[in-house]
């Protein structure tokens, strides 16, 4: 249903049994999915891609043009999978030239009054808290959640399966499977109860504490911890994941707690 109270352009292209509510505006490089609610006063401009099933809440503004001064206005893109709900005043910039598009991905929650900015990429079951404030060129992987009113620098990595403390100030790359707190932020351990609800076993999550026993609590550098958890731990999806993303850290990685 489509209020005759919308501004939709008619090259836009929408799909079947799409909700668009009164004061919507959409422009005309935009495609929609079947199945999406679009809720009054959200504003849909060129460039956005929003998949099957999403809702986008009264305020949002999805592919609004970068809040970058090397933008020059270059054809770029919003891509928001299936399945993801955007909340009340959301911001999300489409892309620069750097990357051509801004990513989120699918079964994905962004809450009110967060801003993704330009070539940011969000992978699959996000969750990004209220008012929090995504830099440029972050990378977000599956099932991370990062928690309200934190602030996540430019070129930032944040691996899969991460719990992100509140009012977190994140400037360096936050490896898998941890719960990072406290301010500055460190590494406060693993984040057991989101493992154990993704179904994680007692042996993957012993392996993980152990692995990451190693890297923070044995007094060694990164270069050494990294040999020793190569040498000592059977290669798995668990610890080459690890081994990975670390290695491919450009920014660092969270230190760890004073206090272990």
């Amino acid at each position: 249903m489509h209020s005759p109270f919308a501004i939709i352009h008619p090259e836009a292209k929408i799909g079947n049994n799409v909700s668009i509510d009164p004061f919507v505006v959409i422009e005309k490089d935009v495609v929609i999915g079947d199945n999406t609610h679009i809720f009054p006063h959200a504003v849909i401009l060129d460039g956005a891609r929003i998949g099957r099933n999403c809702r986008i809440f009264p305020g949002a503004v999805i592919a609004g043009i970068p809040q970058d001064l090397k933008f020059m206005g270059e054809i770029t893109t919003a891509e928001i999978g299936d399945d993801t709900t955007i909340r009340e005043c959301v911001t999300i910039n489409r892309g620069t030239a750097s990357k051509g598009r801004t990513i989120v991905g699918n079964h994905c929650l962004v809450m009110a009054y967060s801003h993704i900015a330009h070539d940011c990429v969000v992978k699959d079951y996000v969750i990004i808290g209220n008012a929090s404030q995504i830099a440029g060129e972050v990378d977000i992987d599956d099932y991370a959640i990062v928690s309200g009113g934190s602030l996540v620098h430019q070129f930032t990595r944040i691996s899969k399966h991460v719990m992100i403390q509140g009012g977190s100030r994140i400037g360096k790359d936050i490896p898998p499977y941890t719960l990072i707190g406290r301010d500055p932020i460190v590494y406060c351990g693993i984040n057991i109860v989101g493992l154990r609800r993704k179904g994680f076993t007692n042996g993957q999550v012993y392996l993980i504490q152990d692995i990451y026993r190693t890297l923070y609590t044995r007094g060694l550098n990164n270069t050494d911890a990294l040999k020793c958890i190569e040498t000592e731990y059977e290669p798995c999806v668990e610890r080459d994941l690890i081994l990975d993303f670390i290695k491919s850290s450009k920014r660092g990685i969270v230190k760890g707690s004073i206090d272990e």
